[in-house]
């Protein structure tokens, strides 16, 4: 067999949605960063439990919502600013949806490499990575001061200009560093006796068990967990309602999302390494490649070969 041309087998996967809303929605564009007006680009209900390759930093000027970070839920009904780490599990349940105001802004994690100021002062204030600092209350004053730092991101990005990454990426320093300063860090709330929360803890360990299994994907570690069964197995509970759960708040079962899943990491596979088809199809749980070129042609449409030369160009 063809020897693996990387040395690290574990390979990063693609995270280029634009908007955190959709489930393993697929978008490869080119951008590093990104600023949106919720008004024109709302944040409906989404559960995002995938790696995504960008850090997302939310502003909530108007509105009512649910959001949930790995078991901790905060009901959120005043402004409030949230800081969104690219490897956290999330859900976002809109409880208001004709009252939307505010901002959000995507950066990638190649950005926050290329602007080291910007990395320092994101591992300073431990907004990201520090769970009891993620959402921050906001008073008046500071709401209509940090609203003010993504009108002149908003309006960098608009006006195309020359240095207009290294402005905003300015920009998202002063917004750390106003949110952090005489922060408002709320507990989170008490749902535990809430249905959802007790739904919501199998579903979070379902994709965390997901997340687990396909970030350690090589060759010589093939994916172990493959079904609704061993999934559920897993969790200790029984696999129709594993599968009940996860139609009800996705609206897609278990299969779905396992099938999603391998699909993601089999094309990150076909663009970011020079892995034989055998070796990929071994790699996701296809002893047989006819077998995994079926299964992604007909998930996808395309030749596991077809793809690849699509997306290099060649």
């Amino acid at each position: 067999m063809k020897p693996l041309t990387l040395d690290a087998k574990k390979i990063d996967t693609l995270r280029d949605l634009p908007e955190m809303i959709p489930v393993f929605r697929e978008f490869y564009e080119d951008w590093t960063v990104r600023v949106f007006n919720r008004e024109q680009h709302e944040c409906r209900n989404y559960l995002s439990p995938n790696r995504r390759n960008f850090y997302k930093i939310l502003l909530i000027t108007k509105g009512i919502g649910l959001f949930t970070t790995g078991m901790n839920s905060y009901y959120i009904d005043t402004p409030t600013i949230l800081f969104i780490h690219p490897n956290d599990i999330i859900s976002w349940k809109n409880l208001s949806p004709s009252e939307v105001g505010g901002y959000y802004v995507l950066f990638k994690k190649d950005f926050v490499q290329e602007h080291g100021l910007l990395k320092v002062a994101i591992e300073k204030y431990g907004l990201f990575t520090q769970t009891n600092k993620q959402v921050v209350r906001l008073s008046d004053e500071k709401t209509v001061a940090i609203n003010t730092l993504f009108e002149r991101m908003k309006a960098e990005e608009l006006a195309n200009a020359s240095f207009q990454e290294e402005a905003i990426q300015a920009y998202l320093q002063l917004l750390l560093v106003e949110s952090a300063r005489h922060a408002d860090f709320p507990a989170p709330d008490q749902l535990s006796t809430d249905a959802v929360t007790s739904d919501y803890h199998y579903i979070y360990q379902f994709f965390r068990q997901l997340e687990q299994e396909a970030a350690q994907i090589n060759y010589d570690r093939p994916i172990r967990l493959k079904t609704a069964k061993e999934f559920a197995a897993d969790l200790a509970i029984h696999p129709n309602y594993l599968n009940a759960l996860l139609k009800k708040y996705t609206g897609e079962n278990v299969s779905s999302h396992i099938k999603n899943r391998l699909l993601e990491e089999a094309k990150v596979l076909l663009l970011q390494t020079e892995w034989t088809l055998q070796e990929i199809g071994t790699s996701i749980g296809f002893a047989e490649q006819p077998n995994f070129s079926q299964f992604f042609k007909k998930n996808t449409g395309l030749t596991p070969s077809a793809f690849r030369k699509m997306r290099q160009g060649s």
